[in-house]
């Protein structure tokens, strides 16, 4: 069986005042090899918590995350990682940031290096393999993060606010390459965001998540992102069903958050 399986996904935290936080109950999907989905909801609904547990950076209190047959135990490098901040290595250069991952698998040192320079033609950072990452700006570090989750040919990219620290040009110029390396490598990506809009743009499917304990509280089939492969971002943001489906997930978020506000008005 190839694909992403998470079964009846709870997660608990328990606290040292013997009390508990439930972020997660009962969550339960199927993700298809090569399908682009986005996730959203308020703050404190679990979306995190949802990724660190496919990422293998945490077990769930119940159930279990399966891939491709196998269960989820730890972190592996058929789920790679892309983090808001690029979490690169400082003192490396572009190049060798893009070649650890295969360094550390023992891959011969002409292959990686072909490897690395082949995705940075792709990420547009061609001409800047041999620069220091802080001389890069903060768009080109998460081109450089993209390239070296890509270096390690996961199955699985989980993104968890990937471009929620960029400027709004920058920002849609990344959208674009995410939805370029999406279609060119046929990865599975899992992507995390609190804007509604991102989510339209870059997930085929959508999950909105409603808040403590984190559920799944509506789902989209979406067209955005494919349009988005071949036509201009500003141009899909004009179609038709998009305003209409982004204002009605703003309006179900919207009333999530008052929800959540009512209840730590009443506590």
């Amino acid at each position: 069986m190839t694909g992403l399986r998470i079964e009846s996904v709870s997660m608990r935290f328990d606290l040292p005042n013997g009390s508990y936080v439930q972020a997660l109950k009962d969550v339960s999907l199927d993700l298809a090899k090569g399908e682009l989905m986005s996730v959203l909801g308020p703050s404190g609904c679990g979306k995190t918590t949802l990724l660190n547990i496919v990422a293998g950076f945490l077990a769930p209190t119940q159930g279990r995350v399966v891939l491709n047959g196998h269960d989820v135990k730890g972190p592996d490098a058929e789920r790679g990682m892309v983090f808001q901040q690029g979490a690169l290595f400082e003192w490396m250069s572009v190049r060798e940031n893009v070649e650890f991952g295969p360094r550390m698998k023992g891959v011969p040192a002409a292959q990686r290096r072909e490897g690395a320079d082949r995705l940075l033609q792709i990420t547009g950072l061609g001409d800047f393999k041999d620069k220091a990452i802080y001389e890069l700006s903060g768009g080109m570090q998460q081109r450089v993060a993209l390239a070296r989750c890509l270096a390690n040919d996961p199955d699985v990219i989980l993104m968890d606010e990937p471009l929620g620290a960029l400027d709004a040009l920058t920002r849609e110029k990344m959208q674009g390459l995410v939805l370029k390396l999406w279609k060119e490598t046929g990865k599975t990506i899992v992507l995390i965001t609190h804007s509604v809009e991102e989510a339209l743009l870059l997930g085929e499917r959508l999950l909105v998540m409603a808040p403590r304990p984190g559920r799944i509280h509506k789902e989209y089939r979406l067209p955005f992102a494919e349009l988005g492969v071949s036509t201009d971002l500003r141009e899909v943001k004009t179609h038709p069903d998009f305003a209409t489906t982004r204002e009605e997930i703003l309006s179900m978020i919207w009333e999530m958050e008052e929800e959540i506000m009512g209840r730590m008005e009443d506590a």
